[in-house]
């Protein structure tokens, strides 16, 4: 199993799984052009593509998904409260997915897992694909049992290290919507996602990449504190960002 990035952060977000003639699309933020522009980067085209899973219906994970489910008739997997938001566009082919509900398409074995965060109904994934666990994790402002539990035993992990709070609330950012990003619903803080992985089984992590960074409410070289602390590996350490997402890692 294999997995890169066409981009990650406010302004869009898209995650690529493949297994051998098996390959999928977690979340897609971006215009059809643009993604077709950004899976190049790749080697791969749209019609690679066999299916769209979606975490939630904020524009930055599901802008592009209508258009894209259609122009190449894909199926698109969501939650119902994802679906019926009405955020998501006009999707011909839509499948229901629940919380701890396996999907299978191909050889890859999806796992939706409900996160804290202001949607109708948001979920992250875990995804096997032979022997090994990849975790796809953004967009939750707190961390749950239930969440810590589902993603304790991955190989590779995309964890989010959105914010640094002090950054975000000296940040211009209105009052309300720092409320939001640093709330239990929004996003974790670097400070969280450290002590998230603390708590997982982090030594057998074959990959980490640093995902869904503020532009503006975040540094580098602060999350890498808080990493460092807790994660003693930087060999094994991706980070992704917002024009370039990451390039193919793999899984053995």
């Amino acid at each position: 199993m294999r997995f890169a990035s066409l981009g990650s952060g406010s302004k869009g977000n898209a995650t690529v799984v493949s297994l051998g003639t098996t390959c999928i699309l977690v979340d897609c933020g971006f215009s059809v052009r643009e993604t077709e522009r950004r899976l190049q980067r790749l080697g791969l085209s749209c019609t690679d593509l066999d299916a769209v899973f979606v975490t939630h219906e904020h524009s930055d994970h599901s802008s592009g998904v209508a258009r894209l489910a259609r122009r190449h008739q894909l199926p698109v997997y969501m939650t119902h409260g994802t679906y019926h938001s009405g955020r998501c566009g006009e999707i011909d082919t839509v499948q229901f997915c629940a919380s701890e509900k396996e999907v299978c398409v191909g050889g890859l074995v999806l796992t939706p897992v409900s996160v804290p965060h202001d949607a109708r109904e948001p979920c992250q994934f875990v995804i096997r694909g032979g022997d090994n666990t990849l975790g796809i994790l953004t967009d939750l402002g707190s961390v749950t049992p239930f969440v810590t539990q589902h993603f304790k035993h991955c190989d590779a992990l995309l964890l989010e290290f959105n914010h640094d709070p002090e950054m975000l609330f000296q940040g211009t950012y209105p009052e309300n919507v720092k409320r939001r990003v640093g709330g239990d619903w929004g996003h974790l803080n670097n400070r969280q996602s450290a002590e998230l992985l603390a708590s997982l089984e982090y030594k057998k992590l074959q990959h980490l990449v640093i995902a869904h960074i503020s532009e503006q409410n975040n540094k580098r070289e602060i999350a890498e504190a808080e990493l460092n602390a807790v994660f003693p590996y930087p060999e094994r350490v991706a980070w992704a960002d917002q024009a370039d997402g990451f390039d193919w890692l793999e899984l053995h």
